[in-house]
């Protein structure tokens, strides 16, 4: 795990799972069914929970949605936050069902004692609420003071908001300040993680469908978890919620901010030595790991000659040599194969690691391997030569270095 400080906050709790203080930062996605149809909203959530989804949203827009979720609550496997907007009292009606936490929208819920009752409401339950704020709903007199939805006016929705909370001694509190644009999303973090100790909950708003909308969000959550500032994530993706709750729970345990529960898959880029496919060969081994459901780092390189050696921290992988595969374990060859026999002896690797571990493995290698993987390495050599040409351009650097 990261050593990276985190911004101090208070701590709180969505059911049983912990947001904020020293506690794993979690992830959270949105059902897109509509919650009376409780059958399929259920089986959503079931679907975002194996996805690696801490906490699920569902809408909580009408009085019918309102009875789905009496029923959805008792009977999910993760806890439920009802998103509230404009209609205060299906806030209450939510609390009623039994939900675990609720999202109020400071930008279409502005009746001061509407959002006080709600506040009292929730107090008495025991269940926390979220200041959502979004850039495309904010009150228009703060867009009018600030010209815009510039930062400035995204905290200061949420500081009223909080106000009004704080008034009734309702401090269960959590926040977030979204935004589409993401140097936008970033400062308006920045700037009420320096004014609050509440958690933050971080998300691009309306980042679009994939990849643009993958590679906002990462841009934006990543930079300010690696600041040391957010508590709980979500992707907003015009996609389906699944790959929201994967690409959130990825993004964590590729920062180390939470432990390895998925495959990560690491391959070489390819270059003059490779004497397979490497993309072919990555797509083929993800797609088939990735059915293990397997929790290991896997690496995928195209050459034996530097293959094992610069994927020595990966738990498992495979390099190429000509019509083989070399099969390593934390960099040192344990079996050699033949090339079309590559991703299935990963996948017959993989499990044997899952089961038996990394020093049973390694005392299991084949005896002969390392040697047979180092001859073919300097066959590869001796057949090739200097494929990627460094030698040449290692003279002409240092010529260029030397003025000559």
């Amino acid at each position: 795990m990261t050593s990276m400080s985190r911004r101090p906050t208070r701590e709180l709790f969505v059911g049983d799972v912990p947001v904020g203080g020293d506690s794993p930062i979690s992830v959270q996605s949105m059902t897109t069914t509509k919650t009376a149809d409780v059958d399929g909203t259920l089986a959503q959530v079931y679907a975002l929970k194996g996805a690696g989804a801490d906490i699920v949203r569902i809408t909580c827009n009408d009085i019918d949605a309102a009875e789905g979720l009496a029923e959805i609550v008792p009977r999910s496997p993760v806890p439920i936050i009802a998103d509230i907007h404009f209609q205060y009292r299906l806030a209450l009606a939510a609390l009623e069902a039994g939900v675990a936490g609720l999202r109020l929208n400071p930008g279409n819920i502005r009746n001061e004692d509407h959002i006080k009752t709600v506040a009292r409401a929730a107090s008495d339950a025991g269940v926390p609420i979220r200041v959502g704020v979004n850039a495309g709903s904010l009150d228009k007199d703060l867009l009018a003071e600030h010209g815009g939805p510039v930062p400035q006016a995204l905290v200061a929705s949420a500081l009223k908001e909080i106000r009004y909370l704080e008034e009734v001694d309702f401090t269960d509190i959590k926040i977030s300040v979204k935004h589409s644009h993401v140097p936008s999303m970033v400062e308006s973090y920045r700037l009420l993680a320096d004014t609050v100790d509440y958690p933050l909950h971080l998300g691009v708003t309306e980042a679009g469908p994939p990849p643009g909308g993958l590679i906002k969000s990462v841009a934006g959550i990543s930079t300010l978890l690696l600041e040391g500032i957010g508590d709980t994530i979500r992707f907003s993706l015009t996609a389906d919620p699944v790959e929201e709750a994967k690409a959130g729970r990825a993004l964590l345990e590729y920062l180390g901010l939470r432990e390895r529960s998925s495959l990560d898959l690491i391959a070489c880029p390819s270059c003059g030595r490779a004497e397979v496919d490497v993309i072919a060969v990555a797509a083929a081994a993800q797609e088939a790991l990735e059915a293990e459901e397997l929790p290991f780092q896997v690496a995928v390189m195209g050459c034996v000659v530097n293959g094992p050696g610069e994927a020595r921290e990966a738990d498992l992988g495979i390099a190429a040599g000509k019509g083989k595969g070399h099969l390593f374990i934390k960099g040192q060859v344990v079996r050699v194969v033949a090339e079309d026999e590559m991703v299935s002896a990963l996948v017959d690797e993989a499990r044997k690691l899952r089961e038996e571990g990394v020093e049973a493995r390694l005392a299991a290698a084949d005896a002969s391997a390392a040697a047979e993987a180092a001859e073919d390495a300097v066959q590869l050599l001796e057949i090739q030569g200097d494929a990627n040409r460094a030698s040449a351009r290692k003279v002409a650097v240092r010529s260029v270095a030397e003025g000559d």
